[in-house]
Formats: C-alpha cells, sequence, structure tokens
C-alpha cells in the first residue's frame, strides 16, 4: 500500500514544463522581477558563474532552510565569481517580505506567470494541496557563457548549499 502511494504521489508531483535545461546547452533565458521590483536578466550575470535554484514557496520550513543556507555561505560564493539568484512562483510582494526576513543578500524572483520555471523544467503541481504550479527544488549551475555546466533535480533543502559551492569549485578547476 505504501508503494502504490508513493507511485500516486509521484506520479502527481511530476514536472509540468515539457522543456528542461540540458547541461551543455544554453540556459533559457528570463527577465523577472525581484525582491525589490527590479528587472533582472539571466544576461545580466554573462562573465559570471550563476547559482539559479527554483523553490516552491516563500517563507515555507524548507525554502526557508535552502535560502539560509546560501546567504550564510554568500562570501564563499563570491569568492568563486559566482552570482545566486532564487526563483519561486510567488508574487514580488512576497519576494520582498521572505527577502526581508531572513537578510537575503541575494535576488529573489518572482515568476508568477511560470515561464521561466516551466522553460527550465521545474514546473511542478501538488493537486492534492491545492496549490498548482509551484517550482520543483531544483537547482543549475551556469557557467560564465550561459549554457548549463550541472542540475540538481528535486534536491533536498538540508546541506545543498554546501554541495553546490563544492560541486562549483570543481567545475572551476576544469
Amino acid at each position: 500500500m505504501k508503494k502504490l502511494l508513493a507511485l500516486v504521489l509521484f506520479a502527481i508531483a511530476a514536472p509540468l514544463g515539457l522543456a528542461a535545461a540540458e547541461v551543455g546547452k544554453p540556459a533559457p533565458d528570463f527577465r523577472l522581477q525581484d525582491q525589490t521590483g527590479a528587472w533582472r536578466s539571466l544576461a545580466d550575470y554573462r562573465g559570471k558563474w550563476v547559482v539559479l535554484y527554483f523553490y516552491p514557496k516563500d517563507n515555507t520550513p524548507g525554502c526557508t532552510t535552502q535560502a539560509c543556507e546560501f546567504r550564510d555561505e554568500i562570501f564563499a560564493f563570491r569568492r568563486a565569481n559566482a552570482v545566486i539568484l532564487g526563483v519561486s512562483v510567488d508574487k514580488v510582494d512576497s519576494k520582498e517580505a521572505f527577502a526581508k526576513e531572513h537578510s537575503l543578500p541575494f535576488p529573489v524572483l518572482a515568476d508568477a506567470d511560470t515561464a521561466t520555471t516551466r522553460a527550465y523544467g521545474s514546473l511542478t503541481s501538488y493537486p492534492q494541496f491545492k496549490l498548482f504550479n509551484i517550482a520543483r527544488r531544483d537547482t543549475f549551475i551556469i557557467d560564465p557563457e550561459g549554457r548549463v555546466a550541472r542540475r540538481f533535480d528535486n534536491v533536498n533543502p538540508n546541506g545543498h548549499s554546501k554541495m553546490v559551492l563544492a560541486e562549483l569549485t570543481a567545475l572551476q578547476a576544469r
């Protein structure tokens, strides 16, 4: 019975996006508003490494853990010439409160129309919780030329920042 329930939940939570950002391919560009209302695009960060992480919902336990771990490692990411960008399908006003409450020193982007989340293959639905169209917890490392260098799918937020930093360091050493 537990296996059947797990299969059903997995099928329900399957990604909705047909396309997905693939390693070695150009990362899909985007233009999204951050927590201050400023517009940000992937092109703004050309020449830098980008850690683009998708998360389900502002101010939920796992999402807060993930954001705060990236916050706590911000100086290590900056030394690695990398920027961190968080994305969820929440609206800008939710981003503003989330970033302020947790002192996030990086942009969190509002993808309310879900186009960017879909383009990265990270759009998911959980109808059993009456939440439709949320981001799955996926992370992409994008190289300075704008190509996807690494992707992490459906990650555990605990310790994820350190894992991403280690992978970024390995990629830069190549």
